[in-house]
């Protein structure tokens, strides 16, 4: 892959509790439960492009419960960023339990810093994605994040 510039600004979406032990828009929950795309070494912030992907990935990775106090935060992703769009095809197994191929391969990205940001499948919802921010990117910098806004969860997701 190799690394572009956006020639558009993108939006993005981040959830989380502002009241807790780490910001909304901050990576050191990745090192404490790596998900699939990063190991404890190489942290990793996980918005996605829309709200309600971002709603889902919250409920995929509660184990369906609601997590109390939950917060977005809209990003703006900004045109002049540089940015790598993954492919499936030229990674087998990205997508296999363990995580394995895809953490080796984010954590590799995550190293070299080739971009500030890495566009990604989201593994329940192969259509939609997640935008991986590396922090670690003198980049991530120029990211924008809105004020919170609280989440509300409708108990349809939850009904029998």
């Amino acid at each position: 892959m190799t690394p572009q510039i956006l020639d558009r600004t993108v939006p993005g979406s981040q959830i989380g509790n502002p009241t807790g032990a780490y910001p909304i828009f901050d990576a050191t929950g990745s090192t404490i439960a790596p998900r699939r795309w990063n190991t404890a070494g190489s942290p990793l912030i996980y918005p996605s492009e829309h709200f309600s992907t971002a709603l889902l990935e919250k409920l995929v990775h509660g184990s369906g419960r609601l997590q109390p106090n939950q917060h977005f935060i809209q990003l703006t992703f900004p045109k002049g960023l540089s940015y790598e769009v993954f492919s499936p095809p030229a990674l087998p197994g990205w997508d296999e339990m363990p995580a394995t191929v895809s953490k080796a391969f984010g954590e590799r990205w995550y190293g070299e810093r080739r971009s500030a940001i890495l566009i990604v499948p989201i593994g329940v919802a192969r259509l939609y994605r997640n935008i991986l921010v590396n922090p670690a990117h003198p980049d991530s910098r120029a990211i924008e994040a809105s004020l919170l806004q609280p989440v509300f969860w409708d108990r349809w997701l939850f009904a029998a």
